[in-house]
């Protein structure tokens, strides 16, 4: 029998602007989904760590992140 005794993903997530709206709007955009990414981890209660949150040039935002696996324990993943 096994169980699990830590669980994490690590996830480089690319927030790009849209095409379709200004450069101005479609970053402020870009900086609120973010953000709302962030408040639904908190929200959610997932256990989180941001590795890297970059900038582009063109202001859209990668966000590397290592986040708790479902509700499984994260162990040391998140020291």
């Amino acid at each position: 029998m096994k169980r699990i005794k830590a669980a994490c993903i690590c996830q480089t997530l690319h927030f790009m602007l849209k095409e379709d709206i200004g450069h101005a709007y479609a970053a402020k955009l870009v900086r609120e989904e973010v953000e709302h990414y962030k408040r639904g981890m908190d929200r959610n209660r997932t256990k989180y760590k941001i590795v890297e949150e970059i900038v582009q040039p063109d202001d859209s935002i990668i966000l590397k992140v290592i986040k708790q696996y479902n509700q499984s324990p994260v162990g040391e993943y998140l020291e």
